[in-house]
């Protein structure tokens, strides 16, 4: 019984995930009426409250879905790449290039900050920070990187990608906007590099 109603929870979040996402992608957060969400997912309104507590913690749901499959395709580029280095960097140019997306640029890079304050303060952002912080560590252990402040390093390099990403989806031409700003992330982080 406790089985079919933990499988009962899950279907009903997934079916308001499902339903908003599309929303948000299609008509941006403000224009993602709760009545045509919860409509479209044949539940109430209800459902969303008690889910998700109200529009916002729903926004929350769909950018955590979306940054967890954005981590997956920076990590595959990360593990594709000859080097920890040139992994960083495709791990980078991944998550930079992909603000060309309208799904991401409008729900994670417009809609997201709008609503939800500044993403350097979500709790994804910290995952990611984490994460790169551990590879300049090592990256330093290895002599790739000159000895550095890592925690610093990686600050400064995710606030690179993030601002390039968000600029990205302010701009009016956002593929120039991406070789622009993917060249000059990529520069800026080879002055990390230990000189012979």
């Amino acid at each position: 019984m406790a089985r079919r109603r933990t499988e009962m929870v899950e279907e009903t979040r997934a079916k308001l995930i499902a339903a908003a996402r599309r929303a948000f992608a299609a008509k941006g957060y403000a224009g993602a009426s709760m009545d045509d969400l919860t409509a479209e997912a044949g539940l109430t309104r209800g459902a969303l409250y008690h889910n998700f507590g109200d529009k916002k913690g729903l926004l929350w749901a769909v950018i955590e879905e979306i940054d967890g499959e954005m981590v997956e395709r920076m990590a595959k580029a990360r593990s594709e790449a000859k080097s920890l280095w040139d992994g960083l960097m495709d791990e980078v140019s991944a998550y930079v290039e992909m603000s060309l997306e309208p799904e991401i640029q409008r729900i994670v890079h417009l809609d997201g900050p709008a609503v939800l304050g500044d993403p350097s303060q979500w709790p994804t952002q910290m995952a990611c920070l984490r994460t790169t912080q551990e590879t300049v560590e090592a990256l330093i252990a290895e002599g790739t990187v000159a000895p550095v402040d890592a925690e610093a390093v990686a600050r400064l390099l995710n606030g690179a990608a993030l601002n390039a990403a968000l600029w990205i989806a302010a701009s009016d031409d956002p593929p120039a906007v991406t070789a622009r700003a993917s060249e000059a992330v990529r520069r800026l982080a080879s002055g990390l590099l230990a000189r012979p």
